[in-house]
C-alpha cells in the first residue's frame, strides 16, 4: 500500500489534490487540513497518505500530518464510516479535538460536523473511547500538550480521582482549550469531574 507521496504538488482543491511522482501523476483526496498544509503549485511536497482498495477503485486519501491519518484509520474501523465521511469528519474537526469529543462523550461536537447526525456520533464515540488513549501525538520528543496534561492528569490523580477518570476530564477540557496552562486545565477538568 502507499504509505506517502513525495513530489511535486500539480494542483490543489479544498477535496484533492495531483502529485507527480517520478512521472505519475496521483489523484488524492484530502482533508482540508492537509489542503491548508499543502504549498503552492509547482512546489515540492510530502504528505501521508492511506490506501483504500475496492472492488471498482483503487483511491488514496491524504493528511495533514500522521496524526490526522491515524485518526482516518480509526474512523474508518466504524461501523457504517466509509473514507469519504472519515475525511469529511477530519475536515470539521482537528484531530486532537476530535480526540477529545470521542474521550469526553461529546456527541453535539461530532454531530455539528456535517454528514454525521446523533446516531452516528454516538457510534463513532461508542466503538473508539476504548481505542483512542489520552495521550496526544508525539512529533519527537515530548510535546507541550504532553507535559500540559500529563502534568494536569497526575495532579488530579494526586487529589484522589481514578486515572482513567482524570485522563478523560483532561481530554475533553485540553480538547477545548488547547492552550490553556496546568492550572487552568486541572480547574476546568475539577469541574468536569464533579459535574
Amino acid at each position: 500500500m502507499i504509505a506517502f507521496l513525495r513530489g511535486t504538488l500539480v494542483q490543489k482543491s479544498p477535496q484533492s489534490a495531483v502529485i507527480e511522482v517520478a512521472g505519475v501523476g496521483y489523484n488524492v483526496f484530502i482533508t482540508l487540513g492537509c489542503f491548508e498544509a499543502l504549498p503552492e503549485g509547482g512546489a515540492q511536497t510530502f504528505i501521508p497518505t492511506a490506501t483504500i482498495v475496492r472492488e471498482d477503485a483503487f483511491l488514496l486519501y491524504g493528511f495533514a500530518d500522521a496524526a490526522e491519518k491515524e485518526m482516518f484509520l480509526k474512523l474508518i474501523s466504524v461501523t457504517r464510516v466509509g473514507p469519504k465521511l472519515a475525511c469529511a469528519v477530519l475536515s470539521g474537526i482537528k484531530a486532537d479535538s476530535f480526540r477529545a469529543a470521542v474521550l469526553g462523550g461529546d456527541k453535539s461536537a461530532l454531530s455539528r460536523v456535517p454528514g454525521v447526525g446523533g446516531k452516528t456520533a454516538e457510534r463513532i464515540i461508542m466503538e473508539l473511547k476504548d481505542k483512542l488513549g489520552p495521550q496526544f501525538p508525539q512529533t519527537g520528543g515530548r510535546t507541550v500538550a504532553d507535559a500540559t496534561t500529563g502534568d494536569a492528569v497526575a495532579a488530579l490523580v494526586n487529589l484522589g480521582y481514578q486515572k482513567a477518570h482524570a485522563e478523560r476530564a483532561v481530554a475533553k477540557v485540553f480538547g477545548g482549550n488547547p492552550g490553556a496552562d496546568v492550572g487552568t486545565i486541572i480547574r476546568k477538568s475539577l469541574a468536569e469531574l464533579s459535574g
